[in-house]
C-alpha cells in the first residue's frame, strides 16, 4: 500500500464520440510509488482526510494520543507532503498559536468510473474526491472486453501527463464480490462472474476496485458529501431504478444484496400500476423512470420523455399532473419507510431522477407525513441534484477508501 496506507484489447475513440471536461491539468496514469504506513500513522492521517483541518489537540483527544507521539506520528507525514500546517490562531483558553493540519489533497490522484447499459463515465479526483477531470462515451458492446477498452482509453486520455494516479474505482448496477468480481449485472446483461478488477489493474497498471454504484455513491456522501460527520443516515436513489443505501454508526451496511435494488419492490400504492415482476404499486412501478413514462404516454396517446412529464405536470397538464403527484406521494412514503426501519433521521435523496422531488415537493412532503407519526424527531430531508459524473466520483471514493483503509480487493 502506498503513502496512506493502498496496493494495487485498446479502443479506437474519435473525438467526436468521447466527451471532455477538463478542470486542471491533465494527470498521469504512472502509479504513485508505495510508502506503506500503518498502525497510529494510518489513524492520524484519516482523522485529517475526514475532519481536517483540525487542530492537533482535537486529533489527539479523539485518538488517545499525547502530544508527543501525536507530533512524532506527524512529522514524516508532512514531510512527505501528505500533510500541511494550514493557518494560524489562538487557543481560546491559553492563547497560544494553534497551526491546523490538513490533507494535502493533491498528494494522489484517483480515476473513478461509472458503467451504464450503454455509456462509461470516468473522472479524475484528488484524495478528497473533488472533480478535477471527466469524459464519457459510448459502449461499443456490453461484453466486458468493451468496458475494459472502454475505460482504459478515456483514462488514458484524461491521463495524459501531470501528477500520477494511485488507484481506481469502477461501480455498476449489479452484484460485486471482495471489489473484485461482478457476480451479476442485469443492465449490461451479466450473469456469470467477471473479474473485472483483475482486468481492469491489468489494463490500467494501477489496483482498480469494483463497487456496486449505489454503495459507491453512499460512500461518497459518507466521506465527502452531504452525510460528513454523521455516523448514521441513509441514501434513497430515484431514476433507472430505486436505490438504497444505510449506513449506522459510521459503517456502510454491506452485503451480497445491498444496493441491489431490493427496495425496488416495497410497496407503496395498492392502487398503482404493475411492475415488470407483477408488483402492484411497488417502488419500481411508482418512481422509476420507464414506470412514470409509460403512464402518461398511455393516458396522453403518444410517447413522453421523463422530462416532458414533469414539465407537463409542472404545467397542470391532467394525464400528467396526477400521476408525477402520485409518483411524490410514493416517494414521501418510501422515505419515512426507510427512517422509520432504521431510526435514521438523514436521509439524502439522489439519482438521476431527482428532479421528481422538486416538481411534487409537496406530494413527497404529505406522503412523509402520512406515514411517520408527528411525535417523532423531524427528518433531515437533503434533496442532491445527480448526474453520472457523481456516480463516477462514488467510484472514485471506493478507490480511496479502500486505499486508505488498505482493504486490497480479492482478485477475481
Amino acid at each position: 500500500m502506498a503513502e496512506l496506507m493502498g496496493s494495487r484489447g485498446t479502443m479506437n475513440t474519435s473525438p467526436a464520440a468521447c466527451h471532455h471536461s477538463m478542470e486542471d491539468r491533465p494527470v498521469d496514469a504512472t502509479p504513485a510509488p508505495s510508502n506503506p504506513l500503518a498502525g497510529a500513522s494510518r489513524a492520524v492521517a484519516l482523522e485529517v482526510l475526514l475532519r481536517g483541518p483540525v487542530p492537533r489537540s482535537e486529533i489527539a483527544r479523539r485518538l488517545a494520543l499525547s502530544a508527543g507521539s501525536l507530533t512524532r506520528l506527524a512529522k514524516p507525514l508532512i514531510d512527505s507532503g501528505l500533510l500541511v500546517e494550514v493557518g494560524t490562531s489562538r487557543e481560546a483558553r491559553t492563547g497560544r498559536p494553534i497551526r491546523p493540519l490538513d490533507i494535502n489533497p493533491t498528494a494522489h490522484h484517483f480515476v473513478g468510473a461509472k458503467v451504464t447499459s450503454d455509456e462509461v463515465h470516468v473522472v479524475i479526483t484528488t484524495l478528497r474526491a473533488e472533480v478535477i477531470a471527466s469524459a464519457h462515451a459510448a459502449l461499443p458492446g456490453r461484453d466486458p472486453d468493451s468496458v475494459v477498452d472502454t475505460i482504459r482509453t478515456l483514462t488514458g486520455e484524461l491521463t495524459a501527463g501531470g501528477p500520477r494516479i494511485t488507484a481506481a474505482g469502477v461501480c455498476l448496477g449489479g452484484r460485486v464480490a471482495h471489489h473484485a468480481t461482478v457476480t451479476a449485472a442485469p443492465f449490461l446483461e451479466w450473469s456469470e462472474d467477471v473479474p473485472l478488477g483483475r482486468l481492469l489493474t491489468d489494463a490500467l497498471g494501477f489496483p482498480t476496485a469494483v463497487d456496486n454504484d449505489l454503495l459507491a455513491l453512499t460512500r461518497a456522501e459518507h466521506w465527502f458529501g452531504a452525510a460528513r460527520g454523521h455516523d448514521r443516515f441513509a441514501v434513497v436513489t430515484i431514476g433507472a431504478g430505486v436505490g438504497y443505501g444505510l449506513v449506522i454508526h459510521d459503517t456502510i451496511v454491506d452485503s451480497p444484496d445491498a444496493g441491489f435494488g431490493l427496495l425496488g419492490h416495497y410497496p407503496l400504492d395498492p392502487l398503482g400500476p404493475l411492475c415488470p415482476s407483477g408488483h402492484r404499486g411497488c417502488a419500481t412501478a411508482m418512481l422509476t423512470h420507464s414506470s412514470i413514462c409509460a403512464a402518461v404516454s398511455v393516458g396522453l396517446r403518444r410517447s413522453v420523455t421523463y422530462d416532458e412529464c414533469l414539465d407537463l405536470a409542472a404545467s397542470g397538464d391532467p394525464v400528467a399532473e396526477p400521476v408525477v403527484t402520485a409518483a411524490g406521494r410514493a416517494l414521501g412514503r418510501l422515505i419515512a419507510a426507510a427512517a422509520n426501519f432504521t431510526l435514521v433521521q438523514k436521509i439524502v435523496l439522489t439519482g438521476e431522477g431527482i428532479r421528481l422531488a422538486e416538481v411534487a415537493r409537496a406530494a413527497v412532503d404529505e406522503g412523509v407525513r402520512a406515514d411517520r407519526d408527528p411525535g417523532f424527531a423531524a427528518l433531515d430531508l437533503d434533496i442532491r441534484p445527480s448526474d453520472f459524473t457523481q456516480w463516477a466520483r462514488g467510484a472514485a471514493v471506493t478507490a480511496i477508501q479502500t486505499y486508505v483503509l488498505d482493504d486490497t480487493p480479492v482478485a477475481g
